[in-house]
């Protein structure tokens, strides 16, 4: 029988209420018969429900790691609380009598199975065609390339006129001063910033409307932190516009639309796919991920929630972010993520081009528990110096392209209580402020709520490391505290 955990049902559960649905389905008898394949890779159950019929769902596990989950109840949820509730039946070891592998299920295996070669590109056993034939194929497939070749290009040009409303919008700002924005001038940009949806700018655009919030803000309430962040925002916005412009011209001029290894794409609002990513080599095959930390923000500017998980590689060392948008018009059709709590383990993985925490997406995954080799390995990727790290910290934190903040595995001596606050002392006797990044879940204080003061003590530290504008000096945001035997999570 399948091996599972609560934890791997919960992250297949499209929210928590069909998981607690589903196993009270299972605690209190919902199904009337059992069934699995005799090479435990299909599950099925018949459940009752408040149909005249009673409800047939499954779980066909012929790829262990992306289990594919159906069910004839008329719910819009996937995977189902039926679903989840058979989940909770095999969780159980409730006793599944041996049965052959549906027709149906075996075709649609077939089918998933195609699909899954097209996409990787493997090549599938086709007729024999007539050289006529050849030729049709060929000349259709030139033309649907040329066509998306086209496309592409004249996207780029769109993108090029657009870039050149930002420039002037940009130098308007510089030369009359941010305090322009405020009063009837408002609904300017803020036309405009709609405006730059047309030019295939999506990027640009939310960093137009997060301009407008931020100054907006400063106008009501005078806060210069929205000020300075204002100015952060357009500082990132100039830089993105002339990168971008080089970048499109120099494709233009080379009559080339294919994607390259850099992060401009998805600033401009490009959407990366899984085959795109793995095309130009940013994937890596048979990775084990430790999730340290997770939580969930909302974005004014781009009208979305953002569910963010900080994943590290038990080989590298590298951590890596997973981001799962959720759009206000969206949400009812996006399933929220949760905190996972083990290791993933991960097929194929694919990396966004980028520096730093690099974004990392993958299809399909098994959950395992941790084990005390996990711990010494992510103990081992520690850095001991933070006066060695400081220097490129804060050189990626002044790169207006980069991300505010840069996460790494610290190991320290100690963590103790100063004047300014909570302070990390290193191995070397090197210390650094405690403190909570603007925008970010508090944690700090949470350091004094743990349960063992040895916690604080010859541990490793996931740190979020941000530059204070308020005290100007680097500091780092405790998320994780990784000891011999588990993981202490701040922010989960």
């Amino acid at each position: 029988m399948q091996q599972l955990t609560e934890q791997q049902i919960l992250v297949y559960a499209p929210n928590a209420a069909a998981a607690s649905n589903g196993k009270k389905i299972s605690q209190k008898g919902g199904f009337v018969k059992l069934q699995r394949s005799q090479d435990d890779t299909f599950y099925m159950g018949e459940c009752t429900g408040s149909g005249k019929s009673n409800y047939i769902t499954s779980a066909d596990y012929i790829d262990a790691a992306a289990p594919v989950f159906r069910c004839s109840c008329p719910s819009r949820q996937f995977p189902c609380k039926h679903s989840i509730a058979l989940l909770y039946e095999m969780l159980a070891q409730k006793e599944f009598t041996v049965c052959e592998i549906p027709e149906d299920i075996i075709k649609k295996r077939e089918k998933k199975q195609a699909r899954d070669a097209k996409a990787n590109g493997e090549e599938q056993p086709q007729k024999e065609l007539t050289e006529e034939e050849k030729q049709k194929a060929q000349k259709k497939a030139a033309s649907a390339a040329k066509a998306s070749k086209n496309a592409k290009i004249k996207k780029l040009q769109k993108q090029l006129e657009g870039l050149d409303l930002t420039e002037k919008m940009i130098m308007d700002l510089m030369s009359a001063g941010l305090g322009t924005m405020a009063g009837a001038a408002l609904s300017t940009y803020q036309q405009l910033a709609k405006q730059l949806g047309d030019y295939y700018l999506l990027g640009p655009q939310k960093l137009c409307n997060r301009l407008i919030i931020e100054i907006t803000a400063f106008q009501k309430d005078g806060n210069d932190a929205h000020y300075d962040a204002a100015i952060d925002v357009l500082e990132k916005l100039w830089s993105l516009t002339k990168k971008s412009r080089q970048y499109i011209n120099d494709k233009l001029e080379n009559d080339d639309a294919a994607l390259d290894d850099t992060i401009l794409y998805e600033e401009l609002g490009g959407a990366w796919k899984l085959s795109e990513l793995e095309a130009i080599g940013k994937c890596k095959k048979n990775v084990n991920l430790a999730q340290l930390a997770f939580w969930v923000s909302y974005d004014e500017a781009a009208k979305q929630y953002t569910d963010t998980g900080c994943w590290a590689d038990l080989e590298s060392g590298e951590i890596s972010m997973t981001y799962n948008y959720r759009p206000i018009k969206s949400l009812k059709y996006i399933k929220q993520e949760d905190s996972v709590f083990g290791v993933a383990q991960v097929p194929s993985a694919a990396y966004y081009p980028g520096e730093g925490n690099l974004r990392i997406r993958w299809e399909g995954a098994t959950i395992r528990d941790y084990q005390k080799e996990d711990f010494q390995a992510l103990r081992a990727h520690a850095v001991t110096s933070i006066k060695q790290e400081a220097k490129a910290i804060k050189n990626y934190l002044k790169n207006a392209m980069s991300q505010p903040m840069l996460i790494k595995l610290v190991a320290f001596e100690r963590i103790g209580k100063a004047q300014e606050g909570y302070v990390l002392v290193d191995t070397e006797g090197t210390t650094i402020l405690l403190g909570d990044m603007l925008g970010m879940e508090e944690t700090t204080t949470r350091l004094a709520l743990l349960p063992d003061s040895k916690l604080l003590e010859g541990q490793v530290l996931l740190a979020l490391f941000y530059y204070n504008r308020e005290n100007n000096r680097l500091q780092a945001q405790p998320l994780s505290i990784i000891t011999e035997d588990m993981v202490v999570r701040m922010l989960y």
